[in-house]
C-alpha cells in the first residue's frame, strides 16, 4: 500500500495554547473544525499523505500542548524533525510576541540544523486583529521562514500551509530520505512552483 510512498517525514506544530495547533491540523487532516476543540493534554499525533508534484509523501504530524506544564515531553518531539509549524493567533499579540521563545526552543532541541520553517498566522476570520500581516512577514523573512495567514474554520491557507512546507522540504537536499531506494527523484524549482494557491513568502490574497 505504501509502496509509492516517496518519503516519511515528521513535522511538528508548535505555539502558544490556544492559537488554533489543533485545529488547523484536524482542518488539513480530516476537514473538520471544532469551535470548542478542547486543549491538548500532551501530544496528539495524526498522519497524512500529501502528493507533491507527483512524489507523495507521508506526513506524521505532531501536535503539542502549549501549556509550560507538559514541556518536559519536549526533547523527544523535536527530535528527527525536518518541518515545523509556528502558529500565533492574529487576534492575540501575546501569542505573537512569545514567538522567540518557541524560536530559542526550537535551537535548543532540534536536531537538524536544516530544519525547514513555517509561520502561520491563523484565525483571520475574527475581525478583533491585533498584529498585522506586514509584522507577520516581517519576522518570518527574520527568521528565514516560509509565511501565511490561515483559518482553520473558514478552511483559508490551510492546505496551502502544509503543501508549501513540504514542498521546501523535498527540495532541501540531505533533509529526508527515501523510503524507496535507488529512486531518483526529480522536483521542480520553487519559481516554477507559482501554479498552486501560493508560492515562496506565502500569502492569501
Amino acid at each position: 500500500m505504501d509502496e509509492d510512498v516517496l518519503t516519511t517525514l515528521k513535522l511538528l506544530i508548535i505555539g502558544e495554547s490556544g492559537v488554533g495547533k489543533s485545529s488547523l491540523l484536524l482542518r488539513f487532516t480530516d476537514d473538520t473544525f471544532d469551535p470548542d476543540q478542547s486543549a491538548t493534554i500532551g501530544v496528539d499525533f495524526k498522519v497524512k499523505t500529501l502528493a507533491i508534484e507527483g512524489n507523495k509523501a507521508k506526513l506524521a504530524i505532531w501536535d503539542t500542548a502549549g501549556q509550560e506544564r507538559f514541556r518536559t515531553l519536549t526533547p523527544s518531539y523535536y527530535r528527527g524533525a525536518q518541518g515545523v509549524i509556528l502558529v500565533y493567533d492574529v487576534t492575540r499579540r501575546d501569542s505573537f510576541t512569545k514567538l522567540e521563545n518557541w524560536l530559542n526552543e526550537l535551537e535548543t532541541y532540534t536536531t537538524r540544523n536544516d530544519i525547514i520553517k513555517m509561520l502561520v498566522g491563523n484565525k483571520i476570520d475574527k475581525d478583533d486583529r491585533e498584529v498585522d500581516r506586514n509584522e507577520g512577514l516581517k519576522f518570518a523573512r527574520k527568521h528565514s521562514m516560509l509565511f501565511i495567514e490561515a483559518s482553520a474554520k473558514t478552511k483559508d491557507g490551510v492546505q496551502c500551509a502544509f503543501e508549501e512546507l513540504v514542498e521546501k522540504i523535498l527540495q532541501t537536499p540531505g533533509l529526508w530520505e527515501s523510503d524507496s531506494q535507488g529512486q531518483k527523484v526529480q522536483l521542480g524549482h520553487p519559481e516554477q512552483g507559482r501554479g498552486r494557491a501560493c508560492g515562496g513568502y506565502c500569502s492569501i490574497p
